[in-house]
């Protein structure tokens, strides 16, 4: 039981710091958001990778154990954009294994990590388009604030060709996507908000 204590302290620790990894993607954004880091987007993600499932009648407790593994590895391999994958190869799934073998129960993790890794099972393509759908989130926020490049990414010129939207697996999800890159990210407040204070 102690090892296990320590074990888990050690690991606690490890995913804490998905905080501190600003995530890659910043520097082709021409960005620098510290708010963007691997925690908050595998926050939001886990959260759009439950309802996706619900809605698509898949087993959300699976997907979202996914979701929480999609990025794990970058706390040892930090994150990468599609410019560094080109030059450098990072082993995340063997990074994943040693991250997770030695925790209580871990074989569970370390199946589903391997699943999404393959993108075979409905679960697995839920969790891949709940991380693009945060993608689409994200640059729509961007080019809300006027960053250009961001525009740039989401085509919202010609919104069927987003690349993220391209190889979202689901309709609904390509759906959801269509429609943050029509609305504005500040809607979601404007029928909550009230100028009469309690």
């Amino acid at each position: 039981m102690q090892n296990n204590i320590n074990i888990l302290t050690n690991f606690f620790y490890e995913i804490g710091n998905l905080r501190k990894i600003l995530r890659a993607h910043q520097q082709t954004l021409l960005s620098h958001d510290p708010t963007d880091n691997i925690a908050s987007h595998s926050f939001r993600s886990t959260f759009i990778g439950y309802f996706l499932a619900k809605e698509l009648e898949a087993d959300a407790d699976k997907v979202l154990k996914m979701c929480l593994l999609h990025d794990i590895e970058e706390v040892r391999s930090s994150d990468m954009n599609w410019l560094n994958k080109k030059y450098v190869k990072v082993y995340e799934e063997e990074i994943r294994e040693d991250q997770l073998k030695n925790l209580p129960h871990s074989e569970e993790f370390i199946e589903l990590s391997k699943e999404y890794s393959e993108r075979e099972t409905r679960e697995a393509k839920i969790a891949k388009d709940a991380d693009c759908l945060d993608q689409v989130l994200l640059l729509k926020e961007y080019v809300q604030q006027g960053n250009e490049e961001a525009r740039r990414w989401l085509h919202e010129e010609n919104k069927d060709e987003c690349q993220q939207i391209k190889i979202m697996h689901f309709s609904l999800t390509k759906e959801i996507a269509k429609k943050a890159i029509e609305q504005k990210p500040s809607d979601w407040w404007k029928n909550a908000w009230t100028p009469k204070n309690r």
